[in-house]
Formats: structure tokens, C-alpha cells, sequence
């Protein structure tokens, strides 16, 4: 039976991984030429970012166990809370958005943050069996 973490996690990371492939597409196709040069690597930083924390969100849903541990449950709010804040300021921004959305950018990378070092306490706390 699939605990509700490792649920969670796996749904994250598949719609996280699937929406920076059509988001990079997206930035390729339709926006190449309607953006400037500076916006479309805005663009492309909220994708890699987005797309590395979909894989570390596939990870945490491969390292829960039959009822995930405090720190997993945290690091799976965190990488969401990050993707949502940092990818999705960049995405707005390079649309054009108020440049005060930018103060939201640094909160998703504390977020990361965040999230690597409830992993990093999860694998330090772990036994190998």
C-alpha cells in the first residue's frame, strides 16, 4: 500500500516534470520571438529550477516508507512551496508582472533550501537495514 507522502510526492514530481517540459516548449515555440533575449533566460532558469525539483520531489516519493518520517513531509512541502515561488516569479516576471514580484524569487530558493536539508536530516537519521 502506497503511503500518502510518497503519493503526494509522486503526483507532484510527474505534474512538476510535465508542466517544465510544456513550459520549455512553450518558451521554444511561442514565446521566442515576443520575448527579449534577457526574458527567455528568466524563462528557462524557472524550467531548470522546476525541473530539477520535480526530480528530487520523485525521489522523496521513492524514499518514503510505510509513514514518512517529519522531515520528508516538510522537504515535500518545501520543493513545492520553492517551484511555486521561485519558478513561478520568473515565469511572471519574464511575462512582464510588476518587478515586486521578484521579492517573492528568493523566498522559493530559501524554500529549496529548505527542502535539500530536511533530505539531507532524513538520510543522516536513516539506518541502512
Amino acid at each position: 500500500m502506497i503511503e500518502a507522502t510518497q503519493r503526494q510526492a509522486g503526483i507532484a514530481a510527474c505534474l512538476f516534470a510535465g508542466t517544465a517540459v510544456l513550459a520549455g516548449a512553450f518558451a521554444t515555440h511561442a514565446l521566442r520571438d515576443r520575448l527579449a533575449p534577457e526574458a527567455i533566460a528568466i524563462w528557462h532558469t524557472a524550467v531548470d529550477y522546476q525541473f530539477w525539483h520535480a526530480l528530487a520531489l520523485l525521489g522523496l516519493a521513492c524514499l518514503s516508507r510505510q509513514v514518512a518520517p517529519t522531515t520528508l513531509r516538510l522537504a515535500l512541502r518545501a520543493f513545492v512551496a520553492g517551484i511555486i515561488l521561485f519558478s513561478g516569479s520568473l515565469y511572471a516576471l519574464s511575462l512582464g508582472a510588476p518587478r515586486w514580484i521578484g521579492t517573492l524569487t528568493p523566498f522559493g530558493g530559501l524554500a529549496f533550501l529548505v527542502g535539500w536539508v530536511c533530505l539531507l536530516v532524513f538520510l543522516v537519521r536513516s539506518r541502512i537495514h
